[in-house]
């Protein structure tokens, strides 16, 4: 007669990796699933001597200046000086003249009106020019709250990270968009080999010299840059830390500015969404996941000593 008996296990004692997880600690440091940085960090004061926020803008005109004002009570007192680089895509509206009288905004207007991504990395560009000790770039359309870029720049301090991404909770855009979004997410975690929170997520705080890799191996018309960058910070090794931020509606009145349509009230993609989903898919193929795509080629650069 054959006597089954259960399998024996060996006892493994849990490594480090697995003891933080087990406690939380993981994931409590990189404020994603609590809005502290850690538990037991004390929120020490940072301090800049320039900070650079840069913006992507097209018809912001109702929403923008307030935003901007928001962004700079909050972090005017951690650093010597903060300087915003806007980059308007032609906007048929009064953006670009919006800040003649404000000495600390700068607008470029574009001489095409190229969509997104062009102008995001526009706005970059301007931005690293200005040789800021930390560059924050966010969407001009003020879907973030000013309290949370301390929180940003206090992460990517005390982290000591090349790059903090805000990752997006409580999202109100259309059922489309947010399918898009975990769709993209599924496909670059298995090109990078792990999930990679809020893939294209418009918040992220920069050290410049590890934001000048990226921009300068880009292509200046690029339709996700985003998506882009946080693939090649993962196979590059790039320090990430992920921060869970508060996402609320675009700011103002007007639905101009939105790139797909009216808002939430568009209960199908619209066929400009789709035009851009096939575009966004082959652009990812040739720049980023093909074998021999250039931004494979992308290292770590070396940290500045600061």
């Amino acid at each position: 007669m054959r006597v089954l008996t259960a399998p024996t296990t060996r006892k493994r004692l849990p490594t480090p990796a697995r003891r933080r997880n087990r406690e939380g600690g993981f994931m409590a440091q990189l404020g994603y699933w609590q809005n502290a940085l850690r538990p037991d960090t004390p929120r020490t004061p940072v301090t800049l001597p320039h900070l650079a926020v840069v913006m992507p803008a097209y018809n912001e005109v109702e929403g923008i200046r307030g935003f901007i004002d928001e962004i700079r009570e909050c972090v005017s007192p951690l650093a010597d000086r903060v300087t915003f680089h806007i980059a308007d895509d032609r906007s048929t509206d009064a953006t670009a003249g919006l800040f003649d009288d404000v000495a600390d905004v700068t607008i470029d207007v574009q001489a095409l009106n190229r969509g997104h991504g062009p102008t995001a990395l526009a706005a970059y560009r301007a931005g690293l020019a200005a040789n800021p000790t930390v560059l924050v770039h966010v969407d001009g359309d003020g879907q973030f709250r000013g309290r949370d870029f301390p929180r940003l720049l206090a992460a990517l301090a005390q982290e000591d990270a090349d790059v903090v991404h805000g990752v997006r909770d409580g999202r109100t855009d259309p059922w489309y968009r947010q399918t898009l979004t975990a769709a993209v997410g599924l496909l670059i975690a298995l090109a990078a080999g792990r999930r990679i929170p809020d893939v294209n997520t418009p918040l992220r705080a920069y050290r410049p010299e590890a934001l000048r890799v990226l921009v300068e191996a880009i292509p200046g018309d690029a339709t996700v840059p985003h998506v882009h960058f946080s693939l090649a910070e993962a196979r590059a090794g790039f320090t990430v830390r992920y921060l869970r931020v508060e996402s609320i509606p675009r700011r103002g009145e007007s639905t101009v500015g939105t790139m797909w349509g009216r808002g939430n009230s568009v209960s199908l993609p619209p066929k400009r969404l789709r035009q851009f989903v096939r575009a966004a898919l082959t652009e990812a193929w040739m720049l980023s996941l093909r074998p021999s795509a250039p931004l494979r080629s992308i290292r770590r650069p070396e940290p500045v000593s600061r």
